[in-house]
Parts: C-alpha cells; structure tokens; sequence
C-alpha cells in the first residue's frame, strides 16, 4: 500500500466516479462527519459520480439515495442498489433476486441467527436487521463489547457452515445467499444508471474501503485507496488497497476527495 501523495496525478485528473464503503471509511468513531459529507457535494459538484457501497441495510439505503449527493447506492453487499431520479421523482430499486426469493432465504437466514446466538456468546443481531432485505448481519463490536478474533472467525464459519456466502466488516459479520458482491452489482449500477464499463473503464473509478469485505473491489481497480484505518487487517485481507491515507475514517476520505479534486485543477 503506497501513500496517498503517491497516488499519480494523471489519473486523478481522469476519474469520473469513486465508489466508496461507508462504516469506518466515510465514517468516523461511528459517526458521519461534516468534513466527510462536504466532500460528496464538492465530489459531486466537480462532475464526479459518488456511489456508496455498503453492508448497510436496504431502509438505510432507500434514505441515502434520496437525500444524500449521490448517484445511488449498493446495500447489503451487493443485494440491490437503489437511485432516485429528480426529474421523475421516483425511487429506482434494483434488486439481484427476486421477492419470493428474498423471503425463502430469510427464512433459511432464521436458521443461521439462531445458531449464531446459540453458539457464539456475546455477539448479537445488527440493531439495523429490521430495515433489511436480502442479509442477516451480526454486530460483533457496534453495539456490543468488542469480540476477540476467534469468535468473529466462528460466526463467519457458522454461515458458511449453513452454505451462505459470509463477509466481515469493520463492524459486522454479513451473511447471505445468493451469487453476488458488492463488485457484481456495482458493475450493473454503473452499466445501468451511469453507462460505464466498469471493466474496459476501471482505471477512471476509485474504489475507498477499509476492511477484508472490501478485498473484491481493492483487488479489482488497481487504483483503490484505503482510509488509514485499513492497516488494522493487514495480512487478513484477500486484496489490498493500492493506495492509502494518513488519516483514518472520514477524515482520510476528505484526503482522498480533496486529491482528486486537486488533480482537476
């Protein structure tokens, strides 16, 4: 990982969307600082396309879309993405399986929730399950005393010991069924709402993250940046970002905002 300063000015003059986490990366100690939101306008206004990629739930989401300077956004890890059109004044949700799909996985997450509390003492349902619709998330620090390494590793096991794709984040462990990422269906939000190829294009997007449920997108763009805070999972992550910052949260997404910007000029 080289140091944001390194990060070459050719191509921060050339990118045309960052697709950034949220938890740990825009945010800070939990909260979203005014520094960090101030550089989604500035971002935005510059005529650069923001879109957060997040384990956040769909409720969550719907709300972010809206009210948020942003293009749209992917939840639940790549469950859907939601983009509200202004001039139609409509709430656009796409979703990457059906809802009778949806409702029989939920049902099959039932299973995994129970073992989990069963199993894993001290860990505990994401105080945000209620507005989601494809995911089970477990908190392992948000809103509980933080668990040791082992236990977060013995819930991701559980999921995948029940056949469900298990992802950790800084603050969760994520778990679903389904054949999808956050990199899949960021590519079918940047086909579908920006008409970008994010595959034949990557070298004009910024991928911002901070923890191993970033690794796809990290090892994908080979111009993802990590917000200082990254380095806690060095050697625990599939991918590194290939560049990162000195500051932590959303202080180190302004970092990495105000490079940009700075390379338009």
């Amino acid at each position: 990982m080289k140091p944001i300063a390194e990060f070459p000015a050719g191509i921060a003059k050339a990118v045309t969307c960052v697709f950034t986490d949220i938890d740990d990366t825009l945010t800070t100690d939990g909260r979203l600082p005014a520094c960090a939101y101030s550089a989604l306008e500035a971002l935005a206004q510059a005529g650069i396309h923001v879109v957060p990629i997040t384990g956040r739930p769909a409720g969550w989401c719907d709300l972010i879309a809206r009210l948020w300077p942003v293009a749209g956004v992917v939840g639940e890890n790549g469950a859907f993405y939601f983009a509200y059109d202004p001039q139609i004044k409509k709430m656009i949700r796409v979703f990457s399986a059906d809802k009778a799909t949806r409702s029989h996985n939920r049902t099959r997450l039932a299973v995994i929730r129970s073992r989990v509390l069963n199993e894993v003492p001290g860990c505990a349902v994401s105080a945000d399950q209620l507005y989601r619709e494809a995911d089970l998330a477990i908190d392992f620090c948000e809103d509980v005393p933080a668990l040791e390494e082992q236990a977060v590793e013995r819930i991701k096991q559980i999921f995948e010991e029940e056949q469900a794709v298990a992802k950790v984040s800084s603050i969760h462990v994520n778990g679903w069924y389904g054949d999808y990422d956050k990199l899949t269906m960021s590519r079918r939000f940047a086909s579908e709402r920006l008409g970008l190829d994010i595959d034949a294009e990557k070298d004009k997007i910024v991928f911002c993250g901070d923890s191993p449920n970033d690794a796809p997108m990290f090892g994908f763009f080979p111009y993802a940046c990590g917000v200082a805070n990254v380095r806690e999972f060095a050697g625990r992550m599939e991918s590194d970002p290939a560049f990162v910052t000195l500051r932590k949260g959303g202080e180190g997404f302004v970092e990495i905002a105000d490079m940009l910007l700075a390379g338009r000029g």
